[in-house]
């Protein structure tokens, strides 16, 4: 079993990522599901009268304001990294965040590495699925890598300056 970092701590991954070439045809109705965007797309109403629970995945290339108008449906929101230096998704979890106002699980998918977590964090994922041949324990402590920091974030909106008394 695959575990992942949700929360600060190493879970038993329980979601199934769909890929980007699968289909509705043989899913499971109960499972927790995790559909490319171009899926939930093509078949929300089906998706949505799903029992199982509902997340979708966005590639680098693909806008968060596709689906910005759908974002109750989903209980996670995956962003795919499809290799380590690009951060374009960096920006997409802000959005989510500061101007969407979404509460659920934003999960960094793909080539994500240890060294990536602490500013990842800062911009608002909460859940980090970290490369296969990378051991998930040793990437959980790059969310400790920083005690302080100076600008501010999603995870603190008011930069050192403010924060002094």
């Amino acid at each position: 079993m695959q575990q992942i970092i949700k929360n600060g701590e190493l879970v038993v991954e329980s979601w199934h990522l769909i890929p980007k070439d699968g289909s509705l045809d043989g899913m499971p109705n109960s499972d927790d599901m995790i559909v490319p965007l171009h899926l939930w797309l093509e078949s929300s109403h089906a998706l949505k009268a799903r029992d199982g629970g509902l997340g979708v995945w966005l590639d680098a290339d693909e806008l968060i304001e596709e689906i910005a108008d759908d974002l109750e449906h989903f209980q996670v929101i995956a962003l795919n990294f499809p290799a380590f230096t690009d951060g374009r998704h960096y920006s997409t979890a802000r959005l989510l965040r500061e101007r969407y106002g979404y509460k659920g699980e934003i999960r960094a998918i793909g080539d994500v590495l240890r060294d990536q977590l602490f500013a990842m964090a800062r911009c608002g994922f909460d859940a980090f699925a970290v490369r296969a041949d990378r051991d998930p324990q040793a990437a959980l402590e790059g969310l400790k890598d920083f005690t302080v920091t100076y600008q501010a974030a999603v995870d603190e909106p008011l930069p050192l300056y403010r924060r002094r008394a």
